[in-house]
């Protein structure tokens, strides 16, 4: 039987700068401060932990001083920066390069004129959103679906931003139907930022899984971004299971003449290749 890992899928770079600056301040030190689970995904975290990584919470962190802490590739709002002042809290930043513009963007647009409506659409909670909403002062409306747009006021003017790892489609169909309701004489602009690094893999996976006859999908339960790949595997292939670790893997579901091992942006290409290596002890 043919088991192929995908070589394409695996760790974004916004990830794997953040992974790499840990892996040096934990070689010059006995342990590292990061806010929030530097991945979404419980193995990497697990083998950074060994190395001395601490992961810590915003109310940890406000107790923290003269400390390092590395800011995680989601990004973080501005209070995070003043209250790493505040503690002397030297911090590593590891904000993803993409993400890091996003926030600039949006600041600069909330700040030559208030009174426009910022409009973010994205996950409510995640850490990259509260990052981004944060730039306006905790002013921007944040919106995941199209039920949620009774949230603006379509009198005023509208600034469209997305998360970076949300759906192209999706935000293109949300973005026409804030377009249509809007009241003339406000204003609409949007602004895609998703980051095509992400939105690439979509159709690169529909024909990985298309090829073969089962798909295990390696992703950490926590990942929002694996949890919509899997979806796009599944929709093309519906012998698709979803897999956090190799004993997940079910003896039955090995069946055809191929498996294909692929994984979210949060997945380490070393626990794809180790799915594959159970794969073959379960087969002989």
């Amino acid at each position: 039987m043919l088991i192929e890992v995908d070589k394409s899928s695996g760790f974004c770079p916004g990830v794997v700068s953040a992974i790499r600056k840990a892996e040096e301040q934990l070689s010059q030190a006995d342990n590292l401060y990061c806010l929030g689970d530097i991945v979404h995904n419980n193995e990497e975290v697990h083998r950074l932990e060994l190395q001395g990584l601490k992961t810590i919470d915003h109310q940890q962190m406000a107790e923290l001083h003269n400390a390092k802490v590395l800011l995680r590739a989601h990004g973080e709002p501005p209070s995070t920066y003043s209250l790493a002042r505040q503690n002397n809290i030297d911090i590593i930043d590891a904000t993803c390069p993409v993400v890091l513009k996003l926030q600039q963007k949006i600041r600069q647009m909330y700040e030559s004129d208030p009174t426009l409506q910022i409009v973010i659409y994205g996950k409510h909670g995640h850490a990259e959103v509260n990052g981004l909403v944060g730039q306006t002062d905790s002013h921007a409306i944040v919106v995941e679906s199209e039920k949620e747009l009774c949230k603006i006021d379509f009198h005023r003017p509208v600034r469209l931003y997305s998360q970076t790892t949300m759906s192209v489609e999706k935000f293109r169909l949300l973005s026409a139907e804030i377009e249509r309701r809007m009241v003339s004489p406000a204003s609409f602009m949007c602004f895609d930022t998703i980051c095509r690094q992400v939105a690439n893999r979509i159709p690169h996976l529909r024909e990985f899984a298309s090829q073969h006859d089962v798909i295990l999908f390696v992703s950490g339960r926590k990942s929002s971004n694996g949890k919509a790949l899997f979806e796009v595997c599944h929709s093309v292939n519906p012998n698709s299971y979803f897999v956090s670790q190799p004993e997940d893997v079910l003896p039955e579901t090995l069946s055809g003449e191929s498996i294909g091992i692929c994984g979210a942006t949060s997945t380490p290409m070393w626990q794809m290749e180790h799915v594959a290596e159970h794969v073959k002890q379960l087969l002989g």
